[in-house]
């Protein structure tokens, strides 16, 4: 009896934990593949294996340990042999399907989230620039709880000095930010570009910013660019309007 009521009591104590746990429901509404990738913050774990691939209309759930920080991302046109060895077109994390704590190569668009026992902090970034729509969106928190998210299609208005083009040379797959295109310190806020006062929006900033409000267009964006809530889960869909 005794073995019994311990069982119930853990059965429990996982169930409380389980609720109060935050998860990312990640759902993929593009009409194919996403890898995502998963990178932890400096001293947090790696979840997930750092990556995996989430087919069509499919989702994956993640769950979050407390205080837990990282970025997550969407890498597209990958392949792997069975080794979990290979490449994607774009966000690949050093050529493995388990990024393992590896960060995607830009251009990508970065969802970035930091958990605190107060409230999440969370946002969409393109200072690393952009390969796919995403949005991040909370539910049953309370606070703000804003959207974030980049969900206009920036790969068909990206100015031809930060395109990256498909092998066939006929699509744009990508669109990277004017810091990696361009490495100077005004694009890049470095140097004497390194604070706010300094770097201010560029014509590049300006055409990620007007498409997607509601994401960091560089390193010193509006502060408003970050969300917050607490006690919340949340939902990160690839290509929300699909």
């Amino acid at each position: 009896m005794e073995t019994m009521h311990f069982t119930t009591i853990l059965l429990l104590l996982l169930t409380v934990q389980t609720t109060t746990a935050t998860t990312i429901m990640m759902v993929n509404k593009c009409n194919h593949p996403v890898w995502p990738g998963i990178q932890p913050g400096a001293g947090h774990p790696v979840l997930a294996r750092g990556g995996f691939k989430l087919p069509p209309k499919k989702s994956f759930t993640l769950f979050l340990p407390p205080a837990w920080s990282g970025r997550l991302w969407g890498r597209v046109g990958c392949y792997f042999d069975a080794a979990g060895r290979g490449k994607c077109a774009t966000g690949d994390c050093a050529g493995s399907l388990y990024c393992n704590g590896a960060g995607g190569a830009p251009p990508a668009t970065l969802a970035e989230i930091t958990l605190t026992a107060e409230q999440d902090f969370y946002d969409v970034s393109l200072v690393d620039g952009y390969n796919l729509p995403i949005a991040i969106t909370p539910f049953k928190g309370t606070g703000k709880c804003s959207y974030a998210g980049c969900v206009s299609d920036l790969n068909v208005m990206c100015p031809v000095g930060l395109q990256v083009r498909s092998r066939d040379r006929r699509r744009v797959v990508a669109c990277k930010s004017a810091c990696s295109a361009f490495n100077s310190p005004r694009f890049c806020c470095t140097g004497s570009y390194g604070n706010p006062a300094t770097c201010k929006p560029t014509a590049y900033s300006r055409i990620f910013k007007v498409a997607c409000p509601r994401a960091y267009s560089y390193a010193y964006d509006d502060p408003t660019s970050i969300a917050t809530c607490t006690g919340a889960s949340y939902m990160l869909t690839f290509c929300p309007h699909h």
